[in-house]
Order: C-alpha cells, then sequence, then structure tokens
C-alpha cells in the first residue's frame, strides 16, 4: 500500500468519525446528568427508600398504586392543570397582539422590544415576592385598586379560583413579552405581499392578524403551547412563595388549595420524612403527563399541518 492510498484511507476514517468526536461531550455530560438520573429515580420509585432509614425494600409498584389512590395527588393535578390554562391561553393571546403591533412601523422598535424581555430577565423569586405583596389580602395594590371601584377585598390566597388567578397572573407576566419576541420573528417572515392583497380586499388590520398572521406562522404557536405547558406541568416558585413559605409553601395553602405536583413531590420528599421513593414516583407520574401532553399536542399539530 502506497502512502497515498495511506493517507486517503485515514483522510476517510478521520472523516467519518470526527463528526461523532465533536459530538461526544455532549452526550457523555447528557449521560451522566440525564439518562443516569432518570434511570436511577426509575429503581428508586420501586422501593421504599427513605434517607432515615438504610434498609429500601424493594415493593414493585406500590407506590404509584398508592399515588393514584391519592386524593391530594388528584387535587395537586387539577390545581396544576387549572393554573397552566389560566396562564397559558391570555399570556399567548397577549403576546400575538403585543407581537403584531410591534411588527408594525412603530417608532424606537429596539426599544419596545428589549422592554419584552425585561419581566423575563427578572428572577422568579422576585416575581414571585412581588407579585404576593401586589395580592396581598390587607395591603395589596389590587385590593386596593377593587375597593376604589366599590369592590371588597379579596382574599386571593385563601381561595382555589382566586389563588389560581393570582398565580396565573404571576406567570403570565413573566412570559408574554418571551413568546412575543419569538411571535415577532416569526411575524417578520411572513411575505408583506400577503398583508398587501388582503389590504386591497379591503380587509382590517384584524382581519389580516386572523387570517394571514395566524395561518402563517401556526407551527411557531404550536411551538409555544408546548413549550408553555412543559413549564406549567413544572411550575414550583410562583405557588410555593405566594403560600409566603413554611409548612403552608408546600401543601399549597391551608386546604391546598394551589397545591401543584411539583409541591406535592416536595411535600413527600422532603417533608414527610424523606420519603423519596414515593417522590421518585409522583416526578415519573410528572414525567408521564408531561409525555402525554406533549404526544397530544405532537398530534394535534400534524392534523393542523395536514388540513393547511
Amino acid at each position: 500500500m502506497t502512502t497515498a492510498e495511506t493517507t486517503r484511507r485515514r483522510s476517510r476514517r478521520n472523516a467519518r468519525l470526527s463528526p461523532y468526536l465533536y459530538i461526544a461531550p455532549f452526550y457523555l455530560l447528557f449521560a451522566v446528568f440525564g439518562v443516569f438520573p432518570l434511570a436511577f429515580t426509575a429503581w428508586v420509585s420501586l422501593h421504599d427508600w427513605s434517607l432515615l432509614s438504610d434498609d429500601h425494600a424493594f415493593v414493585g409498584l406500590a407506590n404509584y398504586t398508592t399515588l393514584l389512590s391519592d386524593p391530594y395527588f388528584w387535587n395537586a393535578l387539577g390545581n396544576t392543570a387549572s393554573i397552566l390554562v389560566l396562564a397559558t391561553l391570555p399570556q399567548l393571546f397577549a403576546a400575538l397582539i403585543l407581537a403584531n403591533i410591534l411588527a408594525m412601523r412603530v417608532r424606537a422598535p429596539t426599544f419596545f422590544r428589549m422592554g419584552l424581555l425585561l419581566p423575563n430577565i427578572a428572577s422568579v423569586v422576585a416575581v414571585a415576592v412581588i407579585f404576593s405583596q401586589l395580592f396581598g389580602r390587607d395591603f395589596g395594590l389590587v385590593n386596593w385598586t377593587l375597593e376604589l371601584f366599590g369592590a371588597g377585598r379579596v382574599d386571593w390566597q385563601a381561595g382555589t379560583a382566586t389563588s389560581h388567578i393570582a398565580i396565573a397572573t404571576m406567570v403570565a407576566w413573566k412570559w408574554t413579552g418571551y413568546n412575543a419576541l419569538i411571535y415577532l420573528a416569526a411575524i417578520l417572515t411572513v411575505p408583506r405581499e400577503l398583508y398587501e392583497a388582503a389590504r386591497i380586499d379591503g380587509a382590517t388590520r384584524w382581519q389580516q392578524l386572523w387570517k394571514v398572521t395566524v395561518p402563517s406562522i401556526r407551527p411557531t404557536i404550536i411551538f409555544t403551547v408546548i413549550v408553555s405547558t412543559i413549564y406549567g406541568l413544572q411550575i414550583f416558585a410562583e405557588p410555593q412563595l405566594f403560600a409566603g413559605g413554611g409548612p403552608s409553601g408546600t401543601t399549597g395553602g391551608s386546604s391546598r388549595q394551589f397545591q401543584t405536583l411539583t409541591l406535592y413531590l416536595y411535600e413527600h420528599g422532603f417533608n414527610r420524612g424523606f420519603q423519596f421513593g414515593y417522590a421518585s414516583a409522583v416526578a415519573w407520574t410528572m414525567f408521564a403527563v408531561i409525555v402525554i401532553v406533549s404526544l397530544v399536542n405532537l398530534a394535534l399539530s400534524r392534523r393542523i399541518s395536514s388540513d393547511r
């Protein structure tokens, strides 16, 4: 074998192997910090695993059976779904309107676009603390405003519906601007000819939004719905801090009126004898719920795309 043939063979081998070497660090890190914790959590969920005991007895699916028969779990799942809907629908609608306004010719567009991102930059803890004060029963700005219009004070934390509205407002305020920028980027790629044709046909700006903009950026809207759903199913800091911390922070209020799935997991994992086996079962159940919802969204998006 000549030197030239050896060099060519080595070059072809390097061309085949080098892409895998470039991406290997990511997969190594993902295996260590992603795959292994998932697999270990699944193993722990099949045991009566407590940090207060060295005896980790294998119990099979007993943790899952207990979980599905616990009314507090279904209460947490219902609370999570309620807050998710109340936060996501107004949030994405407002983001779409803001993005449509910024897509028009406005003065200082960069300033307003940067301003949309400021709530997202703010710490989740800071947002939760500030909004908890705004929705305070005795000295909250929201109740003060209601009294100006003749309405009575509302104990936002005590009621199920009122607490869900308060928490959903925190989430929507933080993420509306972020989603608006995503919509804006998609709107700017829509051909201007479509809007010109709509104007010639006499369409108003509102009709252009629903007849031209929304169909054109439908994949982006589906993406934001999926991402917002995944985030909403894992909401933790907002309800935990809205309760003021302490024991009521993990139970979601005195009557569990706004306890979410993550708070339910935290309660059993750290506040009830470090029941890591049961908490791991909760985590995997949450994972299953997220996968199911994501698959439903995926099927829905494919159906919508096929109807276009």
